[in-house]
């Protein structure tokens, strides 16, 4: 940890680490978790550490075995399918809803995006995170308050899945057209064919995600 991390006590700032680590895969799926070995390398007692151990098995993130131990949450083709469906449901009412939003403002910001995803195409942890931010301003701009919010939820749950859907450049290069498809209707106000391309473009990332997944599951 950073000497500023080291700093600051309290379940929260090892929460946020240990969050950190999972859903970049450093504590990979499966990996049991030994108190004693994280308070070691965390720099921190006991008690913040359960605090944050705790936080993270309420998220989801952590499953508690039946001796009381705790190992990191196993990657799930099952989850993959419904994290990303209830994503695109989202995706698409929030490019709906954006569309009938948009302002010169929005446009600037949208079309600023996607130049910059352009330019990272051939850069894979660059280009998702490009994406990444397009559609986080999409749900900022709809300004829809439970679709933005059940949106983060279901987010953070798949950061440990978008990377999978980035591997390839053929989907990279096939996942900024559909950007650019999206801003186009966004830009011409048309509802329905935002919120359709929203869609479509989230179910693909799925069956991208669902076959790379399925080359690491037994």
């Amino acid at each position: 940890m950073t000497d500023r991390v080291r700093r600051v006590s309290g379940g929260q700032v090892v929460y946020a680490e240990l969050k950190r680590r999972i859903l970049s895969l450093d504590l990979p799926p499966g990996r049991r978790l030994f108190e004693p070995e994280l308070s070691q390398q965390l720099q921190v007692s006991r008690t913040p550490l359960r605090e944050a151990l705790r936080l993270l098995l309420a998220e989801d993130l952590l499953e508690q075995l039946p001796t009381g131990g705790m190992v990191v949450r196993s990657l799930s083709a099952q989850e993959i399918d419904e994290l990303y469906t209830v994503r695109a449901s989202l995706e698409g009412l929030m490019a709906g809803e954006a569309a009938e939003r948009m302002t010169e403002e929005a446009v600037e910001a949208l079309s600023l995006l996607v130049a910059r995803n352009q330019k990272l195409v051939e850069f894979a942890d660059d280009a998702m995170n490009a994406g990444h931010d397009f559609h986080l301003k999409i749900a900022q701009i709809s300004a829809h308050g439970w679709a933005a919010r059940l949106h983060e939820q279901v987010d953070g749950q798949m950061a440990r899945y978008r990377a999978f859907t980035n591997q390839s450049q053929s989907r990279r290069t096939a996942a900024l057209h559909e950007h650019e498809a999206i801003l186009e209707a966004l830009i011409a106000r048309d509802s329905a064919r935002a919120r359709h391309l929203a869609e479509t473009h989230v179910l693909g990332a799925r069956d991208t995600a669902l076959a790379a997944i399925g080359e690491r599951l037994p």
